[in-house]
């Protein structure tokens, strides 16, 4: 129903009554009436609905119209004047393995400029990196907002009938050159993987992050699960958003920073862990609570969460066989969040934005039906412990982040082979340089050193379609994909491109990892260690003079450059700072 016009004037509006009211605000009135709008919007609050939709990529295909269902029947219904605007995002799995991958992680760090006095926001996410991209500037802005996740892709229908999806193309690109996947083999799967719209389909970052801000408490209930082509997704950005969003504004709702507290912030960590997911949600959690004000909210505190968090969810690439659209048709998301509340490992006091607690919200939620196999009861889960590990040591003293499930085991001890960059690396998997009991050294890919911190996704795909999964063992300052598998650790702090110890390494040298101690070290003598990293501290210097004199983009004013110069290391989110 329609709202009446005293109860959409009784809405406050106090950024854009700045922009339109009154006798010397006649300008940007006319300016307005020029793309639509009437003399009675003027007493409306003003919302803006912004989405990362493009052609470019299928995560953000279906984004367009779900910013005309959110953002034009529904907040008008609700008293709302709506006003659409775009920002920008990166296709991960196009660009993974080359240099626009290093465009990724910069891209969530512009912000919008709301000059146009927005008195809330609608934002409208669906790949990798604009999703924590939003929930940052949501909370940088401060104002009423609510985040909406596209949705998932549905996984494609292999050859043999069986489940694929883009990681399954990696893996066949690894085989391919390793011979055991032929030519034909290879175009069948590309061209089946990706059926239509929607993010990476496994519990891959993107669907990681939907799951997190939802449990974080930005993003309604309900609304991290469904496909990005379902009818529910339409229903709920038709129905839910413009109301839900009227109704923070009208009954004073907390706005972002509120919202986002330690104990949101440990629900989306918890929940992180159950469902296997993303290393790259360290990272971004990192980052969201730098922007929260929580900047004593780091690795550790995450640690803490999922040491006492169990993987639960049956979800590829963490485990076997699911989807996000299997979840999501066993009952969804909610179902898990009620079974953790439960069980103790949610923060059930936490305030979401529907103005209620978390606890309240799940209130009357059913479990999931018998015989459904995606989410494991807590008394068989799959790992006891998260699979997410914060490692330290002499390899890493600021933090690392690794993803072991279990199949890889919890340790590796062996030899490094030491690739200074992406491309080395996968030329040197794929030429069989690396072999069994190798462990894989890649670095310069860090926040500064890249610059940029590229996902090896095309890396760690080469290893599995070689068949060294768990057969050795990789190191980077960079990034991992979400759809990584294997004994894999990245975010390498301090990267080598300042000086860590990482740019010490020489091929040949031991390397022991160790799980459950959560230790990475190199097995090399103090002294020499220390004459190491008076070296490699040389070569960074040497490296960032160099990057000064040619600087990445061929201009000091390109966005790479730029970035080179005011990010921080992964351990603080690689958050940007001026």
């Amino acid at each position: 129903t329609a709202m009446s016009s005293d109860s959409a004037a009784a809405l406050p509006r106090p950024h854009s009554a700045l922009v339109v009211d009154g006798p010397d605000r006649a300008g940007a009135r006319s300016m307005l009436r020029g793309v639509g709008l009437k003399s009675a919007d003027f007493s409306r609050p003003q919302v803006g609905v912004v989405s990362c939709w493009a052609t470019v990529t299928p995560c953000n295909l279906n984004l367009r119209e779900l910013q005309d269902l959110a953002g034009r029947i529904g907040p008008r219904e609700a008293g709302l004047v709506p006003m659409h605007f775009n920002t920008v995002t990166v296709s991960d799995g196009i660009s993974m393995g080359t240099p626009g991958m290093r465009l990724s992680s910069p891209t969530p760090s512009r912000r919008w400029t709301l000059a146009e006095g927005f008195d809330g926001l609608v934002c409208l996410g669906a790949c990798d990196k604009n999703m924590p991209g939003m929930a940052m500037a949501m909370l940088r802005i401060n104002r009423p907002a609510l985040f909406v996740y596209g949705g998932s892709i549905l996984p494609g229908c292999g050859p043999k009938g069986d489940k694929v999806d883009i990681r399954t193309v990696y893996e066949a690109i690894g085989g391919y050159h390793k011979g055991s996947v032929s030519d034909k083999e290879l175009s069948d799967i590309e061209e089946c993987a990706i059926p239509g719209p929607g993010s990476c389909a496994g519990m891959y970052t993107a669907n990681t992050m939907s799951c997190a801000l939802e449990a974080m408490g930005l993003a309604l209930p309900g609304d991290a699960s469904p496909p990005a082509v379902s009818e529910e997704k339409r229903r709920q950005a038709r129905h839910l958003v413009g109301a839900a969003l009227a109704n923070m504004m009208r009954c004073g709702i907390r706005r972002p920073r509120d919202i986002v507290t330690r104990q949101a912030l440990e629900n989306a960590a918890a929940v992180v862990s159950a469902l296997g997911g993303s290393t790259n949600a360290c990272l971004h959690l990192v980052a969201i609570a730098r922007e929260a004000g929580l900047a004593d909210f780091g690795l550790d505190e995450l640690q803490s969460v999922f040491q006492r968090t169990p993987v639960l969810a049956d979800l590829f690439p963490a485990a076997r066989c699911h989807a996000i659209a299997d979840l999501h048709e066993a009952g969804g998301l909610r179902p898990l969040l009620r079974r953790m509340l439960s069980a103790g490992l949610l923060h059930g006091s936490a305030v979401t934005c529907t103005g209620r607690t978390l606890a309240e919200d799940l209130k009357g939620v059913e479990d999931y039906p018998a015989g459904q196999k995606v989410i494991r009861p807590m008394s068989d889960p799959i790992k006891a412990t998260g699979h997410l590990i914060i490692f330290r040591g002499s390899l890493c003293p600021n933090g690392a982040v690794g993803k072991l499930i279990g199949d890889e085991g919890d340790s590796f001890s062996g030899p490094a082979i030491v690739y200074e960059n992406e491309e080395a690396a996968y030329v040197g998997v794929s030429r069989g340089q690396v072999q069994p009991g190798h462990v894989v050294v890649v670095r310069n890919e860090g926040p500064v050193g890249g610059p940029g911190m590229r996902e090896m996704l095309a890396v760690t795909a080469a290893i599995q379609g070689r068949g060294l999964s768990g057969r050795v063992a990789l190191i980077t300052d960079g990034r991992f994909s979400g759809a990584t598998k294997g004994f894999v650790v990245g975010h390498v702090t301090p990267e080598s491109a300042v000086g860590g110890p990482i740019g010490a390494l020489r091929t040949g040298d031991q390397i022991e990892i160790d799980g459950p101690g959560r230790q990475i070290n190199v097995r090399l003598a103090e002294s020499e260690l220390a004459a190491r990293l008076s070296e490699a501290a040389t070569v960074a210097a040497e490296a960032s003079a160099e990057a000064k004199a040619n600087p990445p983009g061929g201009s000091r004013t390109s966005v790479l450059a730029k970035y080179r110069r005011l990010v921080r290391q992964a351990d603080e989110g690689a958050i940007v700072v001026s």
